[in-house]
C-alpha cells in the first residue's frame, strides 16, 4: 500500500517526529491537538448525563474512531503542507545593477521596472519637445500641503495630487496626511509597480533638486529589493492552507459543541474556540486588508467585504479607512485614529495636556470630567475594556456603512454579510439554554477575542507619540518613526500561529506587503541595519510588553489625576463641536 506523500519507509512514530521537529510543521501538531481537544470534548459532552437521549445516542466508540481518523488524517495533511519549505537560492533573481531600474511587486510577482515613470501623454507639449521637467526644491514642494494644492515627492519627482486626493482607493486622509512630504518610501511599500506606470504620469509637474537620501535609508531600500528578488512578497499557498484548516477546525468545533451538545459546559467551551477563531480570522483579515493574500486589491477586498464581515463582523471599508490612517500617521495624537481613544483611554499625557482636531473623526479632543475619571482608571479597567472592546467595532463598522461622507467600496455587500453576522451569532446564542446561559456565551465568546486587542496594542500603546506629522528630517524620517512608534514581540515560531503576525508590527510597518509567513526572516535582516546604524530596535516576550503597556497606562493615569479641568477650555471645546456639527448637518 502506498504511503501518502511526506512520508518515508521509517516508522510511523519515527514519520512523525521528524514532522515536529521542524519549526514549519508545528503547525501540524497545534492543529492536531486543537482537533483532538474538540474531540475530546465531544466524548465528554456526549457521555454526560442528559434528558435529551437523542443528542447521546451515538455509541461512545464512535467518538474514539473519530477522534483517531481525524487526527491522523489531519496530521497527514499537515505534514505535507509542510513539505519542501527550504529556501531555494537558485530562483532568486539576480541584482539589478542599473540605477535607472528597480525592482518592484507587481499582484505577487517581481518585475524589473524603470525607476522614474515616463511623462504623461496628457502633457501634449512635454512629450512633443521633450522639455526637462521643472525644477523644485522641497521648500516649495512642502509649502503645498493643503488639499486646495497638494503636492508630493516620490522617487525625486514633483507630483500634484490636488485633483487625485477624493479619488485615492486608500481614502484622501492617507494622502492628506503625507501633503508636502518626500513619499519614496511609503509609496512604494504600499503600491504595486502598474500604478507608477497607470497613474502617476498623469500628475507628474517636476523635479526635486535636494532630496536627502540617509545612509540607513539607503540600507533599507537596498534590503527591500533584495526582499523582492528572493520572492518573499509572493504568497506561500500552503501557509493560508494550514490557516484555512486550523480555522475550520475552531469555527467547526465552536459550532458543534454550541449547537450539538446540551450541557452548558460544552456551550461555554464552544464560545470559547469561537472566540479563537475570531481571534484566528482577524489575522487573515488584517492579511486581506493589506492585500496579501491574493495580491489582488479587489480581490483580497472582496473577500474581506464577504468572508471578514458575515463571520466576524467587522466592516472592510472601516477597518482599512481606519488602519491606513494609522499607518501613515503612526501615533501622531492629531492623526493616529487608534491612540484617540478618549473619554476612556490616554495613551500618553499630550493626548489631554491641550485640546486637538482630529483630522479622521473630525472633532475636538479634550480632557473633561468623565474622561478625567475614566482615564485616571485606566489601568484598573483595562483588561475589563479589552474584553468588550469587540462590541465598539461593531458599531464602528455600521456607523461606516450608514456613513454617506466617505466613499466605500462594497458598501452594501458589507452591510448584507454585517447583518448575517449578527443573525447566526443571535441564532447560536439563544440555542442556548437559558438567558443565562445565552448572555454568558456571547460574553465569553467576545472575552476570549479581546486577546486580540491586547496584541494590537502592546505594539504601539507604549511607544513614542508626537504632535502634527512627522517625516520632517533625518530625526523623523519614514523608517526612524516606524522604530519610534512600534515595537516586536519575542516569541518562538511556533508560537507564531497565536500572535498572527502581530508579533512581527516593525517588520509589518516597514515593509507591509510582505506576507506576514515571511516577516520572521525579514526580522532578522532589519535588526542587522538597526546594528549598523546604531538604531533603537525594541522587542520584548508578550507579558513584558503587556506589563510596560500597563505601567504606561498608570503611569498616564497619575498625570491625569494630577491636572484641573479647564472650564474655559470645557466650554470652548463643547463650542467648536457644536459649530463643527452645524456647519456639517
Amino acid at each position: 500500500m502506498a504511503l501518502p506523500p511526506g512520508f518515508n519507509n521509517n516508522s510511523m512514530l519515527s514519520s512523525i517526529s521528524s514532522s515536529i521537529g521542524s519549526p514549519s510543521s508545528r503547525y501540524s501538531l497545534t492543529v492536531t491537538l486543537l482537533l483532538i481537544g474538540c474531540c475530546i470534548s465531544t466524548v465528554v459532552a456526549r457521555t454526560a448525563p442528559s434528558n435529551d437521549e437523542t443528542l447521546h445516542a451515538a455509541p461512545k466508540q464512535y467518538a474514539y474512531y473519530i477522534t483517531a481518523a481525524g487526527a491522523a488524517a489531519l496530521l497527514m495533511v499537515q505534514q505535507y503542507l509542510s513539505s519542501n519549505d527550504e529556501d531555494d537560492e537558485s530562483a532568486y533573481l539576480p541584482v539589478n545593477k542599473d540605477k535607472t531600474m528597480t525592482y518592484r511587486e507587481d499582484r505577487g510577482k517581481t518585475i524589473l521596472a524603470p525607476l522614474l515613470p515616463e511623462k504623461s501623454k496628457k502633457n501634449k507639449d512635454a512629450v512633443k519637445t521633450k522639455k526637462p521637467l521643472k525644477k523644485y526644491t522641497m521648500k516649495q514642494v512642502a509649502e503645498r500641503n493643503t488639499r486646495e494644492e497638494l503636492w508630493v515627492s516620490i522617487d525625486g519627482q514633483v507630483y500634484d495630487l490636488t485633483k487625485f486626493v477624493d479619488r485615492h482607493p486608500g481614502g484622501p486622509l492617507v494622502i492628506e496626511n503625507m501633503a508636502g512630504k518626500d513619499c519614496t518610501d511609503a509609496f512604494m511599500n504600499y503600491h504595486q509597480a502598474r500604478i507608477y506606470t497607470t497613474m502617476l504620469p498623469t500628475y507628474l509637474i517636476g523635479e526635486v533638486i535636494n532630496v536627502p537620501v540617509y545612509p540607513h535609508v539607503q540600507d533599507f531600500r537596498a534590503l527591500r529589493q533584495d526582499l523582492l528578488r528572493q520572492g518573499l512578497y509572493k504568497t506561500e499557498w500552503k501557509f493560508y492552507a494550514k490557516l484555512g484548516l486550523i480555522l475550520g477546525t475552531l469555527l467547526v468545533g465552536a459550532l458543534y459543541l454550541s449547537l450539538a451538545c446540551s450541557s452548558m459546559t460544552s456551550h461555554m467551551i464552544g464560545a470559547t474556540l469561537l472566540g479563537l477563531f475570531w481571534q484566528q480570522l482577524a489575522g487573515l483579515g488584517h492579511d486581506l486588508g493589506h492585500s496579501t493574500v491574493t495580491r489582488n486589491f479587489y480581490s483580497d477586498h472582496w473577500l474581506g467585504s464577504t468572508l471578514g464581515c458575515g463571520l466576524m463582523g467587522i466592516s472592510t471599508g472601516w477597518w482599512k479607512r481606519s488602519h491606513n490612517c494609522h499607518h501613515v500617521v503612526c501615533n501622531s495624537v492629531e492623526h493616529d485614529p487608534d491612540i484617540q481613544l478618549m473619554p476612556v483611554v490616554a495613551v500618553a499625557k499630550q493626548t489631554f495636556e491641550k485640546p486637538f482636531w482630529s483630522s479622521y473623526h473630525s472633532r475636538w479632543f479634550q480632557m473633561d470630567a468623565l474622561s478625567r475619571i475614566l482615564v485616571s482608571n485606566q489601568h484598573h479597567i483595562f483588561f475589563p475594556l479589552m474584553m468588550v472592546a469587540r462590541f465598539n467595532l461593531y458599531a464602528q463598522s455600521w456607523i461606516m456603512i450608514f456613513s454617506r461622507e466617505y466613499h466605500m467600496y462594497n458598501r452594501k455587500v458589507e452591510a448584507l454579510a454585517l447583518t448575517f453576522f449578527a443573525s447566526w451569532v443571535l441564532a447560536v446564542a439563544l440555542t442556548m439554554n437559558s438567558w443565562t446561559e445565552s448572555v454568558l456565551w456571547v460574553l465569553l465568546s467576545h472575552a476570549v477575542a479581546g486577546i486580540l486587542h491586547v496584541q494590537i496594542i502592546i505594539s504601539h500603546w507604549a511607544m513614542d507619540t508626537y504632535h502634527g506629522h512627522a517625516y520632517n528630517d533625518e530625526s523623523d524620517e519614514w523608517y526612524v518613526m516606524q522604530f519610534k512608534t512600534t515595537m516586536d514581540v519575542d516569541c518562538p515560531a511556533w508560537m507564531d500561529l497565536i500572535h498572527i503576525g502581530l508579533q512581527f508590527q516593525v517588520e509589518h510597518h516597514l515593509y507591509p506587503q510582505v506576507p506576514r509567513h515571511n516577516l520572521r526572516h525579514v526580522k532578522t535582516l532589519v535588526k542587522e541595519i538597526c546594528k549598523k546604524h546604531d538604531i533603537e530596535y525594541n522587542s520584548m516576550t508578550f507579558w513584558e510588553a503587556v506589563l510596560k503597556n500597563t505601567a504606561n497606562l498608570k503611569a498616564t493615569a497619575m498625570e491625569a489625576r494630577k491636572g484641573e479641568l479647564s472650564a474655559e477650555d470645557t466650554k470652548a471645546n463643547s463650542v467648536m463641536n457644536l459649530l463643527h456639527a452645524s456647519v456639517t448637518a
